[in-house]
């Protein structure tokens, strides 16, 4: 018998609000209240709430066998505590159901595990700590922020007590293996592999509402039975997807909350079952070791880290951040705490991604910014201050010739990236005039390397306590809400 894994991830970061060079120093709050009560607000009357409620129908009338899991971020629990706090009693409900199991993650969504190993452990246990306080759960599976993953990650989940992890089964990494089956990590063979199945998660996520595609329309039998048609030897799916796919991507005209409720049914009917990952691992034997040398994501065509440190201009900005990790642990100030772990969010270097083609295109479809020049700007404007909050903690611990390097860096910026854009704008324009391929190699390198000379000019603000280096090129994730 076939066993199907969902994972629904929820993680919203919080909104920064649009902060310029004259508010360093003076204004110390800099997140955008209205337009996160905004979209929490819309996503969880469109979305959350929703899925929860189908979640738990499905769950009812198959008398408990559907069963499914829940990645959340800590500062998501911290918005809906805020502005949703009744998708909160939802998820104690699923909780209680004993049919949902809550995944380990870190806090705030971030990049810790690639920056910074202590952050990222330390970021881990406060998430499952407050997973337990609210749900009544220590999580026994780990999947970092977007599934990222490698060889050295691996030795960081195991020493962290976890024997399975959840990543992406990326092609390049699998090659001819499927990732219908449970694997070890090569240098880690106590901890499981549960890969990500991207093709049947898309066919939901991507094509349900899809007339052009040659499957349309997608039906829970038809779903079920490609299921169920899998070799016998592949016997568990494992599918991810953000729960805000069902009800805000795919809107409930589409049918898919009719869909959902009834691949329970169908999946009976065809010997496929729905579990939990912990069940999964604790029936399924790993037929084999997979090894990952290089960072993997379930981000972009690639892949790979490249969504968030594709560039200089997100390099920049993570160097200078997780440049202070260690004195703002040691600190005691519970505001700058908590900002901390809100300007970790993945999602703000996400925007700053300077791709093209069809991830570009994805990247600003969800970026609040016009560019990703102004999405760097932005975050270093905010940066910058906390880092002058950090230097009042610690005087002697940043260099104040550096700190007011990167200030001066920080008011030329705005010249700076216009000239650039008019720059890569005639550089576009020549290419497209000329049809020369070459031109577009001209013009991503100047994307990507003109800010880079800009921002390393600028050293990062300590010298002092750099994260340390281990065996992870990785790390981190969130706290209490900033009111």
């Amino acid at each position: 018998m076939k066993s199907v894994c969902f994972y629904f991830k929820i993680h919203q970061p919080y909104r920064l609000k649009r902060y310029r060079f004259f508010d360093i120093g003076n204004d110390h709050y800099y997140y955008d209240d209205f337009a996160d009560d905004e979209i929490m607000s819309r996503l969880a009357a469109n979305s959350y709430m929703p899925m929860a409620d189908t979640l738990l129908e499905m769950i009812e009338k198959s008398n408990r066998e559907f069963k499914c899991s829940i990645c959340i971020s800590g500062t998501a629990i911290e918005q809906f505590q805020l502005y949703v706090p009744e998708f909160i009693d939802k998820l104690r409900q699923l909780a209680d159901t004993g049919c949902v199991e809550f995944i380990s993650g870190t806090y705030a969504h971030s990049l810790a595990s690639l920056e910074d190993p202590e952050e990222f452990m330390r970021e881990v246990k406060a998430h499952d700590n407050l997973i337990y306080r609210l749900f009544g759960q220590k999580p026994q599976v780990f999947a970092n922020t977007e599934l990222i993953y490698d060889d050295d990650i691996a030795m960081l989940v195991s020493a962290m007590g976890f024997r399975t992890c959840l990543t992406d089964g990326a092609k390049h990494v699998l090659g001819w293996k499927s990732p219908n089956y449970v694997y070890r990590a090569v240098t880690a063979p106590s901890v499981k592999l549960l890969l990500t199945n991207d093709k049947l998660a898309d066919d939901i996520s991507m094509n349900f509402n899809n007339p052009e595609w040659d499957e349309y329309p997608l039906t829970a039998d038809k779903y079920v039975n490609w299921i169920a048609s899998l070799p016998e030897e592949e016997q568990v799916v494992n599918l991810y997807m953000s729960m805000d796919t069902f009800g805000s991507f795919l809107p409930a005209g589409t049918g898919i909350f009719e869909f959902m409720k009834a691949l329970p049914q169908f999946g009976k009917e065809k010997g496929v079952m729905f579990s939990t990952p912990s069940e999964v691992v604790g029936k399924i034997k790993p037929v084999d070791e997979i090894s990952v040398p290089y960072p993997i994501s379930d981000i972009d065509e690639a892949r790979d880290v490249s969504a968030w440190k594709g560039n200089e201009l997100q390099n920049e900005a993570l160097r200078k951040l997780y440049a202070v990790a260690e004195r703002v642990n040691l600190c005691d100030d519970r505001r700058l705490k908590q900002d901390w772990e809100y300007l970790q969010s993945s999602d703000h270097f996400y925007y700053m991604s300077t791709k093209n083609m069809a991830d570009g295109a994805s990247h600003a479809a969800f970026s609040p910014y016009d560019s990703p020049f102004a999405a760097f700007t932005n975050y270093m404007n905010v940066l910058a201050d906390f880092l002058v909050r950090v230097e009042e903690q610690y005087p002697e611990s940043i260099d104040n010739e550096e700190l007011n390097s990167l200030l001066l860096t920080i008011r030329n910026q705005a010249s700076e990236i216009t000239s650039l854009k008019k720059e890569v704008t005639s550089l576009r324009t020549d290419m497209e005039n000329s049809g020369d391929a070459a031109g577009e190699m001209v013009v991503e390198e100047k994307v990507e390397k003109a800010p880079a000379k800009k921002a390393s000019a600028k050293k990062a603000p300590a010298k002092k306590a750099e994260p340390k280096k281990a065996p992870a090129k990785k790390a981190a994730a969130k706290k209490a809400t900033a009111k």
